[in-house]
């Protein structure tokens, strides 16, 4: 008998088995979007809008409430458009290309964002930045609906979560250095739009590459359908959450558990108001989040191969309960959160609970339906998530009355009532 070749053997070396029926497809497929998907989550964490944009607005002198607009445009400007993306996709067979020209716009999207932070200040530079945000942000959401499906043909069951899993944990070491360039960078006083801008450069490098790498993905022919493009017929895709009991379950489970992304920014604050608002501190909290992907992903990610279900049940609860503690230490013991390890220490497990939920998630979707199906399911639960993210954002108004650690104490309770939802979902990992 022949000796496999090494993508085959590094394949189940990665997911530890010896069947001796792997085809070299299937390995060849695995590595590639692993590859691709690290990647961009490289380039996603160049193009942070709860750290590294916010800089980059101020470094060019943008006004402050351009600001504001960053998280909302970056997370449901790509989730809203997925119904009309989803009902055109369903037409072609093959859907990686839809994935390589979405990661080819965001590309292009983040070198108009350089050229404008190398070459334009003030109001207008804001206005730019924000618009190839919007850009940005469109192009990703083709991403998300091609990624699922090309995924699901791809890949079988009880190996899907190990991509998202492997691809977040190798992105996360590049974080850490990533933070690690910005405490250098406060310590050496280096020029920091020169920094944004070649950061954006780098990120459009990440995604070019990720398109050439995803491209050679060998993905199978799928069913197709004749879809309607009218806005009617594409509004009409809602109504699977009228009608199919179980995916409206998994889409409030996950509106549940935008209470652990919502407060993640009220750490960040809060350490700045107890600790210091210098560039150090972001940095920490840069590698912190680094460390979590890193140290975190290949569990969660075979933790989501055995039970997704399971993820998101224990990721969610603990995730929660670290939100509630924060809030009771600082209602009761407050001269706490000055101390210099416990925010930081607090931020490192909402991550790896967060990205617990993230790749739980994600798996869950993926394995609980096939084709076209699994199409409309990632389309309508994006659109209804960003726009219930778009209403639970605005929870941070009561910011003006309440302490930034109430507002950490209400999503986190928001995430504990997702947990009861998610106890009740079915197990699909294995179905």
């Amino acid at each position: 008998m022949s000796q496999p070749h090494w993508p085959v053997l590094l394949y189940r070396r990665i997911v530890k088995t010896q069947n001796d029926n792997t085809d070299s497809k299937t390995a060849k497929n695995f590595l590639k979007l692993i590859f691709a998907q690290f990647l961009t989550n490289i380039g996603d964490a160049l193009v942070n809008p709860k750290v590294t944009l916010p800089w980059l607005m101020n470094s060019v002198g943008a006004p402050t409430f351009l600001i504001g607009w960053l998280v909302p445009i970056r997370e449901s400007g790509s989730l809203l458009p997925q119904l009309f993306i989803a009902n055109a996709i369903k037409r072609l067979s093959i859907r990686k290309w839809v994935w390589v020209s979405g990661s080819s716009i965001q590309a292009c999207s983040l070198l108009g964002m350089a050229a404008v932070a190398a070459l334009v200040e003030g109001a207008l530079a804001g206005v730019l930045i924000l618009l190839l945000l919007t850009v940005f942000s469109f192009a990703r959401g083709l991403n998300s609906v091609a990624n699922k499906d090309v995924l699901g043909k791809a890949i079988p069951k009880a190996q899907r979560g190990q991509v998202t899993g492997l691809s977040a944990s190798a992105a996360g070491l590049v974080t850490v250095g990533i933070g690690g360039l910005m405490a250098a960078s406060y310590a050496l006083d280096w020029n920091q739009s020169g920094y944004f801008v070649w950061g954006l450069v780098l990120g459009a490098v990440m995604w070019l590459v990720a398109s050439l790498v995803f491209a050679k993905v060998d993905e199978d022919k799928g069913e197709t359908e004749n879809s309607d493009l009218s806005v009617l017929a594409v509004l009409k895709q809602l109504s699977l959450l009228k009608t199919d009991k179980a995916f409206r379950r998994f889409v409030i489970t996950r509106a549940m558990f935008l209470g652990t992304a919502l407060s993640a920014p009220y750490y960040v604050l809060l350490a700045e108001q107890s600790i210091g608002s210098s560039i150090w501190v972001l940095a920490l909290f840069m590698v912190i989040s680094g460390l979590a992907g890193l140290l975190s992903g290949p569990f969660w990610g075979r933790f989501s191969d055995v039970s997704s279900r399971k993820v998101l049940v224990f990721a969610s609860a603990m995730g929660g309960v670290t939100g509630v503690l924060l809030w009771a230490i600082g209602f009761w013991l407050p001269d706490l959160l000055g101390s210099i390890w416990l925010l930081p220490l607090f931020y490192f497990l909402l991550t790896v609970f967060h990205q617990g939920i993230r790749v739980g998630r994600k798996t869950y979707l993926v394995d609980m339906a096939e084709g076209n199906k699994r199409t409309s399911y990632t389309a309508v639960g994006n659109t209804a998530i960003g726009i219930l993210l778009l209403i639970l954002s605005t929870l941070g108004i009561l910011s003006e009355v309440l302490s930034l650690q109430a507002l950490v104490g209400i999503y986190s309770c928001i995430t504990l009532v997702g947990v009861v939802f998610a106890l009740r979902l079915p197990d699909v990992s294995h179905s």
